[in-house]
């Protein structure tokens, strides 16, 4: 057992001051309120869940930094992908196991307890299976095992280039499986990790047969897709199917609870309603949309009560912060207005943060997201002593540290185990000295 006293902390029922929790194993086994500190207790001043990063591409994190000079050409998500397959054909096993683990240590340094890995990297660079098929799986689980992240494997289908079944690209060999294959990597990834779910890459790369075959695998695992991010996968969805991605996906695929719909962010009215009323949830990722100009997900989608959570996707910076304010500034520039993801007379850094916390914990089937008993032990401190948290309380300590970019997390906590103290991961050195390593090598290649 171990037992945590905040001076005043985040729970269902609100702010509460002297906020005792217990923690037996990975989860919470009481929350007391108005508690006196017991002589063992280890005391913080401002206690929150933990959030879930719902999306992430963790190989990528390599290359962050190194799309950013302009091309002859327009500058899309389409050029940036061609970047991206080059850098993807280099890494070898260990450089995808230690930039991984560089980037959890970051993602817990953030604040988030735990991650959905959209896992796509599965071939040797020829294109060839590794002899152990889930070798590259190994080397994500390997990360998040060392790091202490909570890992939500999720192995990815990708078999053609785009729409209708087109062979696909040579640049995209890494990624390839066939469906006998992915049903053996399934397998496999679930020895890896707690939870395993599946990942139809999106529309492009997936026919309509294997979608069926590869949703049949989750069970009542997750399952992730990437949906609508680009106005072109939406105009080449109409010219394949005569319907845009979202509504395609709606009219023929059952979309549930277990869905997080990625990115979503070209969505009509009527698509945005019923998106929302399906139960899944859109995972935003508010920075790499940013990054790549994908758009700004239609505002319908809030006004209809539609869950959501955060991701880091392309890894080009990593920050609990930093994502959900990117979220609201992209919804004010597209609307003229300020404090839009929040309901008349609250706060929308705690609107932002418990939606997030939420919704992240539903779409890796996580059970965190909350400081109550049974929960996960999902936890992270503020520091009080941060400079720009003076003479701030409760939900402006969430606006301050939120919109200002306020250096404010101390300790994190994933599953009941301590991995951040004092902002600092407890392997911090030793996992930036091979990502270092590794990054140096891949430079001279």
């Amino acid at each position: 057992m171990t037992a945590l006293h905040f001076a005043r902390a985040l729970t269902p029922q609100g702010w509460r001051s002297d906020v005792r929790v217990t923690i037996s194993g990975a989860r919470i086994a009481a929350v007391e309120i108005d508690a006196a500190r017991q002589p063992d207790d280890e005391l913080h001043a401002l206690g929150l869940p933990a959030l879930a990063n719902l999306h992430s591409h963790a190989f990528q994190r390599a290359m962050a930094g190194l799309a950013e000079r302009r091309g002859d050409s327009l500058d899309t998500f389409w050029t940036w992908r061609e970047t991206m397959y080059r850098f993807a054909l280099t890494m070898n096993p260990d450089q995808v196991e230690a930039v991984a683990a560089q980037l959890y240590v970051e993602m817990l340094e953030a604040g988030f307890a735990a991650v959905a890995e959209f896992h796509y990297l599965h071939n040797a660079p020829d294109g060839a299976p590794y002899r152990r098929r889930a070798e590259l799986a190994e080397r994500i689980a390997a990360a998040a095992a060392s790091t202490g992240i909570g890992l939500t494997l999720l192995p990815v289908f990708y078999a053609h280039s785009t729409f209708g079944g087109a062979p696909a690209r040579p640049e995209q060999r890494r990624f390839l499986t066939d469906l006998d294959g992915f049903a053996r990597l399934v397998e496999d990834c679930r020895d890896l990790a707690p939870m395993v779910g599946v990942a139809p890459h999106s529309l492009r790369a997936v026919t309509p047969q294997e979608l069926g075959e590869v949703i049949a695998l989750a069970g009542d695992g997750p399952i992730h897709m990437h949906v609508a991010e680009q106005i072109k996968e939406v105009e080449d969805c109409l010219n394949w199917s005569g319907a845009r991605p979202a509504r395609w996906l709606l009219d023929h695929a059952p979309v549930d609870r277990r869905w997080c719909a990625i990115h979503a962010t070209h969505l009509d009215d009527g698509e945005a309603k019923a998106l929302a009323a399906s139960g899944a949830v859109v995972g935003l990722c508010p920075i790499t949309e940013a990054n790549l100009g994908d758009g700004v997900i239609n505002s319908g989608y809030f006004e209809a009560g539609g869950a959501f959570g955060i991701g880091s996707d392309s890894n080009v910076e990593i920050g609990v912060a930093a994502e959900l304010k990117q979220l609201e500034y992209a919804q004010r520039l597209a609307r003229r207005q300020r404090n839009l993801l929040a309901a008349p007379g609250r706060s929308t850094g705690r609107a932002l943060y418990e939606a997030a916390a939420s919704g992240g914990a539903q779409a890796l089937q996580r059970d965190g997201g909350r400081i109550a008993p049974g929960a996960l032990a999902d936890l992270v401190s503020l520091d009080r002593s941060s400079l720009h948290l003076a003479a701030r309380e409760d939900d402006e300590i969430l606006d301050t540290w939120i919109f200002t970019a306020a250096r404010a997390v101390d300790c994190v906590w994933s599953g009941g185990v301590k991995q951040v103290s004092g902002g600092r991961h407890r392997a911090r050195e030793a996992i930036a000295a091979r990502y270092v390593a590794a990054v140096t090598k891949l430079a001279h290649i």
